[in-house]
Order: structure tokens, then sequence, then C-alpha cells
């Protein structure tokens, strides 16, 4: 079997990236699948790759109905006409036609809920199966970023079914993480482990505790190319675009918008008609866009993992890029506000206990309670270490604010890893400097040779 050239004909790439041909061998060779591989490195392939080779359906567990649906326009951009996303926006007689129908399909996108339903899980353990895929695995971890408590009762749904063969990948995951997917995922036979560095050699690190609004404006008007604005909350994102709207061809998303909107902006932005899109993290997962230039974070993400997650939508293409953060004191407030609900939700939950009587509707605790329905102490103790998660995150995107050493080195030890080998555009700590329009660049030259002859001169004083 000659893997290129199927890579070639089918998927029109000439050589695989790092780390695909090796989980794609495995998936073939009928042994599951661990696989950590950097944003923006092709990991769809791991999956759509062996599923045309192996007889069967592939059903792919996502977070997110907008991942789901992203990575069904990009098989059907293939050409590939057997891909539906399995969702709440179908209509109940749609999810039924597809159930009934599941061998006219070759790859089937749901979220863990819709995979653990009664109606779903009957329809897969009938249905022949060629693979089952968890994507962002790192789901299924306490230590995770987005840590779901479905993910934790996906072992017994693919038991039930009981296909063996799984793909588990993610682009961020701790050792630590790693240990919990293995644990919990492959409960009776560990899966083959494909880690690679969450290194990007070609993003530059950038940071900027300085008026965050005055140097988003210089950004702006100054760096080339299209690029992502990340804030936390729809209202910084909505108040961001009335600043620029008149200005740069420009948008915003946020999960506030319709489908429909969501579909029209990542179409535009896809195709160049827009520069810029101001977005909550609601906007990126899974977004096929090569030339994404910079990414500008204008509020403190809440860990290393998102963070990295969010910058490595850059340079998919290979080509230069920068990842910027501004920073202004104060700046982590709004994550010690969540966290603090948190906590709040689990002082209720024990007052709960203690008082058998009481009702309450917390969403958090309701939500958690159904997953944890007879076992208490198991939630009150996921509650605590969810908690005590979050606050050493946030701890080290603080640290790697304040850190005076390579931003690069900081980032990839966190998950572990030490750096080969410097980059020569590294970091603003290293020396980079950010790419700007020529004429930015013009007049930074000349300052900067205005600076020299002063130096000079003053250099000349102190001799005589």
């Amino acid at each position: 079997m000659e893997l290129k050239k199927i890579l070639k004909e089918k998927f029109h790439h000439d050589q695989f990236r790092p780390g695909q041909q090796e989980i794609i061998e495995t998936i073939l060779a009928g042994r599951s699948a661990l696989g950590m591989l950097p944003t923006g490195t092709g990991k769809s392939l791991c999956y759509q790759f062996p599923g045309y080779l192996i007889e069967g359906t592939v059903i792919i567990i996502s977070p997110l109905i907008s991942l789901m649906e992203d990575q069904v326009t990009q098989l059907q951009r293939l050409g590939e006409k057997r891909a539906v996303a399995l969702n709440s926006l179908l209509s109940s007689w749609e999810k039924q036609w597809i159930l009934s129908e599941i061998h006219q399909y070759k790859f089937i996108f749901m979220s863990p809920e819709m995979f653990l339903s009664v109606d779903v899980q009957k329809a897969l353990k009938s249905a022949k199966l060629a693979l089952i895929v968890v994507d962002e695995a790192h789901c299924i971890s306490q230590w995770g970023i987005d840590f779901r408590p479905e993910y934790l009762k996906l072992a017994d749904g693919i038991r039930f079914i009981g296909t063996r063969l799984v793909l588990a990948l993610t682009a961020t995951a701790t050792p630590e993480v790693r240990r919990d997917i293995q644990r919990l995922l492959f409960k009776e036979q560990p899966a083959d482990e494909y880690i690679y560095s969450v290194d990007r050699p070609n993003i530059s690190y950038f940071v900027y505790q300085e008026n965050k609004q005055e140097k988003l404006r210089n950004l702006v008007e100054t760096l080339e190319g299209s690029g992502i604005i990340y804030c936390a909350t729809r209202k910084k994102v909505e108040e961001l675009y009335q600043m620029f709207k008149h200005q740069q061809a420009i948008a915003y998303y946020h999960g506030g918008l319709s489908g429909q909107e969501r579909r029209m902006l990542q179409q535009q932005f896809l195709t160049n008609d827009l520069r810029i899109l101001i977005a909550t993290n609601a906007f990126g997962m899974g977004i096929n866009k090569g030339n994404i230039r910079f990414v500008i974070h204008y509020d403190l993400p809440d860990s290393p993992e998102n963070y990295l997650q969010e910058v490595g939508r850059a340079g998919r293409d290979g080509q230069p890029s920068q990842a910027i953060l501004l920073y202004e004191e104060g700046d982590e407030h709004i994550h010690h506000f969540l966290q603090e609900q948190t906590d709040q939700s689990k002082k209720l939950f024990e007052i709960k206990q203690k008082m058998s009587d009481l009702v309450f509707e917390d969403p958090l605790i309701k939500k958690w309670e159904q997953f944890f329905p007879d076992d208490s102490s198991r939630l009150m103790d996921l509650l605590s270490q969810r908690g005590k998660t979050k606050k050493i995150q946030l701890k080290k995107m603080l640290d790697y604010i304040s850190t005076s050493e390579c931003r690069r080195e900081f980032l990839i030890a966190y998950f572990g890893e030490m750096l080969p080998e410097k980059n020569q555009n590294c970091c603003d700590n290293d020396g980079a400097l950010l790419k700007v329009t020529a004429e930015e660049r013009s007049l930074a030259e000349e300052q900067l040779s205005w600076v020299k002859i002063v130096q000079k001169i003053f250099k000349n004083d102190e001799k005589d």
C-alpha cells in the first residue's frame, strides 16, 4: 500500500507532516493511538486517511458544534459527500434518519452527550464502525483546559458499542493530562502514544504591558497581513469593533451570533474579504486558514494551554507569524471572578449535602450531578481539584507575562519539554522584532539611526 500516493491523489499533499504517518500506520495495523500534534499541523488527516482504507463508518466525538461543522465543510471541499454532523441543530426527524442510515455515511461528527444518548448508542452498537475518534481529548482530564464531565463516560459508551479501535487526538496536553487520557479512555489496553512538541518555531512571542487600547491601535495600523484579536467577553469584542469598523476590513465574532452569521464571517475571513476578526474563543477551532499572520490577545488567557491553542491559529502555512499578548494590571480579575463562582457552587453543594431538604438551582452543580448522581464525594473531589488546577494555570500565565527569560522556553517547559535550539526571531525577551509595514519599518529605522547619531555625539563628548 503506497501511503504517499494516496496522500497525493486523495488529499493533494506531497508529504506527511510530523506524526501523521506514524499514527495512520498504527490505526491501519489495528491498534489504538493517542496523538498529540501542535495546533495547525493536520490532526484531522490522522483519521480521515485511515477512514477511507478501513471498511465502516468513522465516528468523531467533538466538543463544539462549530468545530464539527468546520470539519464537515472541509471534507465536502475534498469531494466527500458522506460526512454529516449529528447535533442539536438538526430536527428530531433528521437525527432519526441519520441513525437509520448510518451505513450511508463515512464520517459522522457528534458531541459526547449525543454519543452517550440511548438512541445513538443502540444505533452504533448495531452498525459497522471503522474507528472511533475522540477529538480534543484533553477534555477528559480534570487537569485539561476544557474539562467536561461528559468525557469521563466515553469509555463506557465505547465498551457498550464494542468498538476496540480508538484514536484520541489533542494539541495541548501536559504529561499529567496524557496519563489521565490513557487511564480514563483506554482502560483495558493502553494506546500507542505519538507525542510531538507543542512548539511552533515560526511563531514569535511578544508581551506589551502598557495602555492596551493605544497599543492595539498602533498594532492594527502597522502589522502586515490578516489576524485575529481575542477578547474575554462579547461586550469587549463589540466595543473594540466600534473602534476600528471605519478604518479596516474588520468584523466581530462571538457565540451570540446566529449560525448563519458565523458561517458567513468564517467564509469572508477565509477568502480574505475580511482582514481582521475580533472574537471570543468561540472562533478559530478547526479554522483552515493558513495565512493568519498575527494573533493578538487583548485580554489575558486563563491558561498556557488555551493560549497555545489560540496563537496556534497563526502561521499554519509555515511562514513567520506573531503571537502578541497585551496586559494591564488587574486583567486577571475576570478569571478570579469566574473561579469564585466555582468556589461558591462548591460551597452551596456542601450545604445541600448537609441539608437534604434544601432546593436550589446552580447550573454548574446541576450539570455535574447528572454524571455523578450517586457519588457526591467524587463530585466534590473533582470540583476541588478543578479549582486548584485553574488557579495554577492562571498563575502560570501571569508568570509568562513577567518572565525576563525566553518566552518560548517558558511555554514548552510547562508541557515538560526542552527547547533544542534557539529561534532566530524567538520572542521579545530574546530581541525579536515585530514584522510591520514597510512604512513603519522605515520610520523605525530612521529613528534608530538618529539614536545612534546621538549616542556617538555623547561618546565623543566623553572622550573630549
